[in-house]
């Protein structure tokens, strides 16, 4: 039903209201006029309210609003619950639980428990439940359905409420009021209209009226409700797109990143088995290098100990020359030999001369030790400063100095001359 016109009012007795002894003064200005003792709606007013209201109503769903159905009299049960149902809104077409708007929270707490129920119910735990329980939780299932099965749905407050009747729904238009929610009403002659923000002039207690302004009211909200739910479907079809694209690059951002951590932990693996190999190499370079550096400090301790034996062999002069002074007699016992072979014999140095020779002599020799036993640290700190001269040079006997060595042949030359 997109519109009703002049004619489906007059149809539909909207047209008709309660008898003027019943009347309202304040719908003064919506009353054409009277017959037979009944006001007369003006139907002009009507229409175009009607529209005004029907404009509102699918504006307010067409931006995903909510629009709470009450009707509790028997001639707009059925239309209230129908319309509903097809706009997927909630209702209240049974009875009105005072505080269902202005105490919604604990409403809320009611309605989760008729979900619980229902939920027991669906699944069969009811059935498991001792008897007395069992029937204690249907009643209460039965009542919570009854009060508000209509608002099961409902998860906050409405943004308009759509009412059939001002008198006999007074409770809720008050609730509505004071939270300052639109009240779209179908209004007849006998109520106030001052609370209304939609006025809807019309007789609230014919069927057809009831239907058709219900009908007009119900269609305007179920084409601005499904225009909404296709752009909610497509934007959360978008969304959902969205949301699959970041997941994938997200996945592949991780993908990369993991990617990166294996490369550079393998870099690393690889820099420490090289450095690994370089050090084993190194190692077993080592063993033949070492030998050789050993070998260096052997001359330095073996040269050490050497150094005394060089002063222990200097002191051997005095012996030599013990030995050449001895040598003179052996010298002198040989002259006759030479003599024997046709060599003028030498003359035969005086007695004094000779003894003064062997003086000096003996001097000589006895001076030749005490000068290598001085000579013996020095040489020992040489060779400690001088390894690598130690090792090239090699250790030779120290010679007997050269002037107990000259004098000792001339000492024995005169004796042979004396």
């Amino acid at each position: 039903m997109a519109e009703a016109g002049l004619k489906e009012l007059l149809e539909a007795g909207v047209h008709f209201g309660h008898q003027t002894r019943r009347w309202n003064p304040n719908m003064r200005r919506y009353i054409f006029g009277e017959l037979d003792g009944i006001h007369i709606i003006d139907l002009v007013q009507t229409e175009a309210l009607l529209e005004n209201a029907r404009r509102f109503a699918g504006e307010l769903a067409s931006g995903g609003g909510t629009v709470l159905f009450v009707g509790t009299k028997k001639q707009a049960r059925g239309p209230v619950e129908e319309w509903a149902g097809r706009c997927k809104m909630p209702f209240v077409n049974q009875r009105w639980l005072g505080g269902l708007l202005t105490n919604f929270n604990t409403m809320s707490a009611r309605i989760a428990r008729l979900h619980e129920l229902t939920g027991w119910r669906e699944e069969g735990k009811l059935e498991l439940l001792p008897t007395k329980e069992r029937m204690g939780m249907q009643a209460e299932l039965a009542k919570l359905e009854f009060n508000l099965g209509g608002v099961r749905d409902m998860d906050r407050l409405p943004d308009a409420v759509f009412v059939t009747d001002l008198k006999t729904e007074e409770i809720a238009v008050r609730e509505a009021a004071r939270l300052r929610i639109p009240i779209i009403a179908l209004v007849d002659t006998n109520c106030d209209p001052t609370p209304i923000d939609y006025v809807i002039p019309g007789n609230d207690d014919a069927i057809r009226s009831c239907q058709l302004v219900i009908g007009t009211i119900g269609s305007a909200i179920d084409e601005g409700a499904g225009a909404w739910r296709v752009q909610e479907e497509k934007r959360i079809a978008v969304e959902m797109e969205r949301r699959k694209v970041e997941e994938e690059e997200r996945k592949k951002r991780e993908e990369e990143e993991k990617a990166r951590v294996e490369a550079e932990e393998a870099a690393k693996k690889a820099a420490a088995e090289a450095a690994a190999v370089k050090q084993a190499e190194q190692a077993q370079a080592a063993p033949g290098a070492a030998p050789q550096g050993s070998q260096r400090p052997a001359p330095v301790s073996a040269q050490r100990p050497a150094a005394p034996a060089q002063g222990s062999q200097r002191p051997a002069a005095p012996a030599q020359g013990s030995q050449r002074q001895a040598a003179g007699p052996v010298a002198g016992q040989g002259a006759p030999s030479s003599q024997a072979a046709g060599e003028a014999p030498s003359p035969t140095p005086p007695a004094g001369g000779a003894a003064k020779d062997k003086a000096e002599a003996s001097a000589a020799a006895g001076k030749a030790p005490a000068e290598a036993k001085a000579e013996q640290p020095a040489a020992a700190e040489k060779a400690a400063d001088e390894p690598k001269a130690a090792e090239k040079a090699p250790t030779e006997p120290a010679a007997p100095e050269p002037v107990a060595e000259e004098k000792a042949p001339e000492a024995a030359k005169d004796g042979e001359g004396k």
